[in-house]
């Protein structure tokens, strides 16, 4: 009776050995999978990376998803706006060359912290804390920061310095990749070739109107060359830059004597910062050269925001706006 206790005992205690070894295998199990699973986010969360992406004449290389982004330009803070992205900008500039963003990404714009209102300093940048920066080319370059020396901080730099439509889809596609979201920047590439295809199938019949581009005058008339962004968006819209023909360098100044002789059509006005859009007409009205102009006479002036010309996500509305300038009875 007695042996048969002490093996009912024994069993028992061995079945309990056994279903709390049976647990603890458990515990063990469930931790191994929990780190398994962090493990398999942590591969999700940096899928796809590292990116390549070609800027130009460089090569990007983006190890991991960017998350706090500098946009050195209004164009380029508002790009990013109108991708989706507009969480992910932690400071812009330039706010001083713009109008204010368009309607439907104001809010969204004004909520962004201004790194600089005007030009973004050496020191905003390097102490920004930013690990992206997208900017105009004019906003980096060897008088002060480099690229070469954000890149040692930690920052990959993508530059805005298109020079046709093909070249700022490319930059578009660029962040698409950069930031995971290439089909919402094939959607929006394919509706601004939509909207700009639109103009030009309406204006195609029409004489082209001759520009002066008039960003601001003193000894002679600072305009923009064949080479500008802004002469491509003034051919799109059915117009011609008197000043095409000049290629050395984006922006030029010219002779007063000059721009008479070009005879032009319009006299489209930079509208940004100061002096006022009034302002100016009335510098070029009391100018004893351009005040000979016909065109000054009969007050053919048109304006545009200057970061509408920079490019950006503008490009169709630029065209339609000036389209609808140089040829009002067309869209009526």
């Amino acid at each position: 009776m007695k042996k048969r206790k002490l093996i009912a005992l024994i069993m028992c205690l061995a079945m309990a050995m056994m279903t709390f070894a049976g647990c603890g295998g458990s515990d063990a199990d469930k931790a191994s999978s929990d780190a398994g699973s962090a493990s398999t986010s942590a591969a999700g969360d940096a899928a796809g990376y590292p990116v390549k992406v070609k800027n130009y004449d460089r090569d990007v290389v983006v190890e991991k998803m960017p998350e706090k982004v500098l946009t050195l330009g209004p164009n380029c803070t508002e790009l990013f706006v109108a991708l989706g992205l507009g969480d992910k900008v932690i400071g812009r500039s330039l706010v001083n060359h713009s109008r204010g963003p368009l309607d439907e990404y104001k809010e969204e714009v004004d909520k962004i912290k201004e790194l600089n209102h005007s030009s973004a300093t050496r020191e905003a940048i390097l102490s920004s804390g930013a690990d992206f920066i997208y900017t105009l080319d004019w906003e980096i370059g060897e008088e002060g920061l480099v690229i070469e020396e954000v890149e040692k901080k930690g920052m990959n730099v993508l530059v805005n310095q298109a020079k046709s439509l093909e070249d700022q889809y490319e930059e578009i596609r660029a962040i698409g990749k950069i930031f995971q979201i290439e089909d919402k920047a094939e959607e929006f590439i394919k509706g601004q070739q939509d909207r700009i295809k639109a103009v030009e199938d309406k204006v195609k019949d029409q004489e082209p109107v001759k520009v002066l581009v008039y960003d601001s005058g003193n000894d002679g008339v600072f305009t923009c060359s064949g080479t500008n962004f802004e002469t491509l968006l003034i051919g799109l819209a059915g117009g011609k830059n008197v000043f095409e023909d000049q290629t050395e360098k984006d922006w030029i100044t010219v002779s007063y004597e000059e721009a008479i002789k070009r005879e032009p059509d319009v006299i489209l006005i930079h509208d940004y910062d100061s002096p006022s859009v009034e302002e100016k007409k009335k510098e070029i009205k009391t100018n004893p050269v351009l005040s000979k102009l016909d065109c000054v006479k009969k007050d053919k002036f048109a304006t545009i925001e200057l970061e509408s010309v920079l490019p950006g996500d503008r490009m169709a509305y630029t065209v339609e706006k000036l389209a609808k300038a140089f040829y009002p009875d067309l869209f009526e």
